[in-house]
């Protein structure tokens, strides 16, 4: 048998060890042990069985938490950009879905908005529904502070949009949680809300922990950010904000954001957790 065929097996495999070799060195740690997949899971609020997806990391923890606040869409939208920055840090990542969205049974929040009368009576609808989906949010925190791989004293809320408006009620509430992100809370709502208005600026005067704010600087309205930092602020508690440059071109792009643009915002928001969640 000629030599050249000999050696044939043994070049082969040392040129797969070498792509190998150079594909560790250059693929960051997270894409080379990709995030599993969610599970998902049920917790009561109520009278109703509410359902969610958690991710968890490899090991057995305890690890810390962060619980994702979904906005007003019926079905909540792919956290998939969002999820694997914190796993990928050791953290569980909990998304619930509130009552009337996504898995969860229940009346759809913007169904019961759009069926109600007057502006004003849509606006103190609002905050009536805020507060019972409020309940939903602090059941699925319940179930999680239970679950044996968490550390309850290690444990953060986020979310976007209507979500920013849950985690600013939440942070009022405390209940456990150490530190807030607020991403685009009532971006679209404020200007025509002046109920919600006063129940998020007194949410934010009373916070109970440290508070970060985030928005794109093309989201639809940048008010809300700012006057609540400054509530959060008078109150003494820990406060950040800031408006990163545009993402997009249009207001729904730059709203997006939160989700969309986790590689921008991740380590400004990773850095503040950590530093009050010791």
């Amino acid at each position: 048998m000629p030599r050249c065929v000999l050696l044939l097996p043994r070049l082969m495999a040392l040129a797969a060890g070498l792509v190998a070799s150079l594909t560790a060195a250059t693929v960051p740690a997270a894409a080379q042990d990709p995030v599993s997949k969610p599970e998902l899971i049920a917790f009561p609020s109520g009278e109703l069985e509410l359902k969610g997806f958690i991710w968890k990391p490899a090991g057995a923890g305890p690890f810390p938490a962060i619980l994702w606040n979904h906005g007003s869409e019926k079905k909540p939208g792919s956290v998939d950009p969002v999820a694997p920055l914190f796993v990928a840090r050791g953290y569980i990542f909990f998304v619930p879905h509130r009552r009337g969205q996504g898995r969860s049974p229940g009346p759809y929040i913007m169904d019961q908005l759009n069926a109600a009368g007057s502006p004003a009576e849509r606006g103190r609808l609002l905050v009536k529904l805020h507060d019972v989906q409020l309940r939903d949010q602090l059941a699925a925190l319940s179930y999680l502070k239970g679950l044996s791989f968490v550390d309850p004293h290690r444990l953060a809320v986020m979310g976007s949009s209507f979500g920013g408006i849950q985690t600013m009620l939440a942070a009022e509430r405390g209940q456990g949680y150490r530190v807030a992100v607020n991403c685009s809370g009532a971006a679209q709502t404020w200007g025509n809300a002046p109920d919600l208005q006063r129940r998020l600026i007194a949410a934010a005067r009373s916070a109970a922990m440290p508070v970060y704010f985030l928005q794109a600087r093309n989201d639809y309205d940048l008010t809300p950010n700012r006057v609540l930092s400054e509530q959060v602020r008078s109150a003494g508690k820990p406060v950040e904000a800031k408006v990163y440059p545009p993402y997009g071109v249009s207001a729904r792009e730059g709203h997006s954001f939160c989700v969309r643009g986790a590689d921008v915002w991740g380590p400004d928001v990773l850095r503040f957790i950590e530093a009050h969640t010791k």
